[in-house]
């Protein structure tokens, strides 16, 4: 008897599977132990950014993460849920603004009213590293979630804003020649760019073209 081809030898089975109405699917379902869910999830995250006095518009110069795995089963797997979490973080932060009517009823329909992060929105430098942390007795394979903790690390662009936003406040200050500065302000969420550009001063070219004649 000859050899046959893999290929054709699956072909026939799945054509005979099907005659005969066989289910070739199978499934499973694994529950761990509770003790291997309860753990910690560590990382830092810090960003630069900058503020466009005219338009309140934010840009993410650069995000610099580093993210605790436990023993990453997959590096490239981990590394993209870490980035696609961070920038879903971005979004949450600072753009995805909820309106709703006074019915309660949502007001965007759409991108072009519901404004999520876009190819430029995340940082221009985004560096992403992994830490490797010891062997766990208790986790899965000594790994830990990655999908969703580094949205958190998010704040850091919420954070860079703010800081923008408080020394553009003093610049003002500065052009109307006043010294004192209240430093308190609150800066909402998600920091969209009519709020950022309210908050640095709906008047300040004015005020800087008053600074230079005087």
């Amino acid at each position: 008897m000859g050899s046959v081809e893999w290929g054709i030898m699956i072909l026939e089975g799945l054509i005979e599977a099907t005659r005969q109405a066989v289910n070739l699917s199978t499934s499973s379902y694994y529950v761990p132990d509770s003790s291997s869910m309860q753990y910690l999830n560590y990382g830092a995250g810090v960003s630069e950014v900058e503020v466009n006095l005219l338009t309140g518009q934010t840009t993410i110069l650069q995000s610099d993460i580093i993210y605790d795995c436990g023993q990453s089963l997959n590096p490239a797997v981990d590394l993209g849920q870490i980035e696609g979490a961070f920038v879903q973080g971005i979004g949450f932060f600072m753009l995805e603004e909820y309106l709703s009517n006074l019915d309660g009823l949502v007001i965007p329909e759409g991108t072009w009213t519901y404004k999520i992060p876009t190819i430029d929105t995340i940082p221009r430098q985004f560096n992403v590293e992994i830490m490797n942390n010891r062997h766990h007795k208790k986790l899965l394979l000594s790994s830990k979630a990655s999908g969703e903790p580094p949205l958190l690390l998010a704040v850091s662009v919420h954070c860079a804003t703010r800081a923008a936003i408080r020394e553009a406040r003093k610049q003002l200050l500065r052009w109307k020649g006043l010294n004192e500065f209240d430093s308190t302000f609150q800066l909402e969420v998600p920091a969209t760019m009519s709020i950022v550009k309210k908050l640095c001063g709906l008047e300040n070219v004015e005020i800087y073209l008053q600074s230079l004649l005087s």
